[in-house]
């Protein structure tokens, strides 16, 4: 008798000690998160150091910047089902290492071919931590009020991630050899993978029948297939290369959502998309990174080379729509409680949509306030679009589904962001192109080369000289700054038809009732088979 109420007491006091660690569960989580973010955008400066040490082809070159993105969207499933499977915390480990291994190869790479082989090797831990992160964070976090907050934090790291990239990037440039871009995460790996394992509850789903090893792999090729295919036909390299690996990806992934179906236990449970608030965020997700992602490169290339910044000052002119994204990320989980997903999502659209047709008052001079103005509003809105997507399909998904769910959402961001890419970049093209066709002066072939992008332009303005070259370069910066305009007004349409969208989404947060208890996980414990999965209430 006294044995039992022994065990009992260690059990409530493991649960206590589970609830009490939730907050520093989400520190280390979010440390997971800002390697993986900070490392899809830290090697973008260093490109021209690369170049020139290790002399790679213009081929090997595209590789060794698109690798990491190819491999890491086209594993997402695979692993983020896995972990519901073998356990989210076992893998994110691995992931960890993984990750600080691969980080060793890359940064002293001899060849491009070590630098290729050491991305695909990153792309590979990142799809292990990405899904880990958010699935285990569904779990310690089973009230939805606070899960709310734990992913306005977690979203606020991921927007710091992607903006501290290059300028860190560019800091250890300045001071130390190209490789130190990857050198930087190996002493965060070190402490994270100890901390996670000490501190980490380890969650899996329900356990029921086998895990869909060809399924997986059906998905991993698929999506690798789309996303390159997806990323070529964004560069502008239309042909068999680019139409071949999207018809190839597409029949692969219909062919698994057919298997999928067919299967008693399959590998992602497509009951989920049947829910309305499931799938309505995922389309959101998709559709406000197409409409976005591309007009932020465009962004760049407008600050560059119609206004004439520097990089660094480029990136310091793009930082407060990082920081309105981080405000946006902390207010999200009090803007979720007072307004519900429905008008979040709706409200981050429409004024996201403000933002973008506020910009459109850009022209070939500098206006600061402007762009201060149209980003901040750029940041907030999009923030708070995709924190209440994300949190709304998060909550929406079973908890023993929530590895899955993630990777669901993850790769919706990434393919949405490819779509963003090839779409607004050939909108971009047809609206600039034309108007270098006939400029007095310029040859045919001359008017050809310059209309395939601005840079291209410049150089070749360079090259003619004379009026010609003043001419060109003149009416090149007028064609960018016209196709620009365009390019928004299609992005805003966009928006406004993820608000129309949105409107299917619950009005209310629906949240579990107050004083029900749920069990955590307690940190370190091993399971066994007989232990039942923890339960949300819901």
């Amino acid at each position: 008798m006294s044995g039992t109420t022994t065990a009992a007491a260690g059990l409530r006091r493991r649960a206590a000690g589970a609830g009490a660690n939730r907050w520093v569960v989400l520190v280390v989580l979010c440390v997971s998160l800002l390697l993986v973010a900070v490392d899809a955008t830290v090697l973008h400066v260093a490109v021209p150091a690369v170049t020139e040490d290790l002399r790679p082809g213009a081929i090997e070159l595209l590789w060794i910047v698109d690798t990491y993105p190819l491999v890491c969207a086209a594993l997402l499933i695979l692993f983020g089902t896995l972990g519901d499977k073998v356990g989210r915390r076992r893998i994110l480990l691995l992931g960890y290492a993984l990750f600080g291994v691969a980080s060793a190869l890359a940064a002293f790479a001899g060849s491009a071919e070590v630098l290729i082989a050491a991305r695909a090797l990153l792309g590979v831990g990142g799809a292990m931590i990405m899904p880990a992160t958010l699935s285990i964070l569904r779990q310690v976090f089973p009230d939805r009020r606070e899960r709310a907050l734990a992913i306005g934090i977690w979203s606020a790291v991921a927007a710091v991630g992607a903006a501290v990239g290059p300028l860190l990037g560019g800091f250890l440039l300045e001071h130390f050899w190209w490789g130190s871009v990857f050198l930087v995460n190996i002493p965060l790996m070190l402490v994270s993978l100890p901390v996670g394992r000490l501190l980490l509850p380890e969650s899996r789903g329900a356990g029921d029948g086998p895990w869909d090893v060809v399924g997986a792999l059906m998905a991993a090729a698929g999506l690798f297939c789309l996303v390159l295919g997806v990323k070529r036909l964004g560069g502008g390299e239309p042909g068999p290369f680019t139409v071949l690996p999207l018809a190839l990806g597409i029949v692969l992934i219909a062919f698994f959502v057919r298997r999928q179906r067919r299967r008693a236990h399959p590998l992602v449970d497509l009951r989920m998309f049947t829910r309305p608030a499931f799938s309505t965020s995922v389309g959101c997700i998709v559709l406000a990174m197409l409409a976005l992602v591309g007009l932020e490169l465009i962004a760049a290339q407008y600050l560059q080379l119609v206004l004439g910044l520097s990089p660094l000052e480029t990136g310091l002119r793009l930082l407060p729509l990082t920081f309105a994204a981080m405000a946006a990320g902390l207010a999200g989980a009090r803007l979720l409680r007072g307004f519900g997903p429905r008008r979040m999502v709706c409200g981050g659209f429409l004024l996201t949509a403000v933002a973008v047709l506020m910009l459109t008052a850009m022209g070939g001079s500098d206006n600061a306030g402007l762009l201060l103005s149209g980003f901040v509003l750029l940041g907030f809105g999009l923030e708070t679009t995709l924190f209440a997507a994300y949190e709304s399909m998060l909550s929406e998904a079973p908890a023993e589904r929530a590895g899955g769910a993630a990777a669901i959402g993850e790769t919706s961001y990434q393919l949405g962001a490819g779509i963003g890419i090839a779409l607004l970049g050939s909108v971009m093209n047809a609206a600039y192109a034309p108007g270098l066709s006939s400029v007095p002066g310029v040859p045919a072939a001359a008017s050809a080369a310059a209309g395939h992008s601005l840079g291209e332009a410049y150089e070749v303005s360079g090259q003619l000289g004379g009026p010609a070259g003043v001419a060109l370069r003149r009416v090149a910066k007028d064609s960018f700054v016209h196709g620009l305009h365009v390019t928004l007004l299609v992005s805003a349409g966009l928006l406004l038809l993820g608000a129309v969208m949105a409107l299917r989404l619950p009005r209310a947060m629906q949240c579990e009732p107050a004083g029900v208890e749920v069990e955590l996980p307690a940190p370190r414990e091993v399971e066994s088979p007989t232990h039942a999965p923890p339960v949300t209430v819901r």
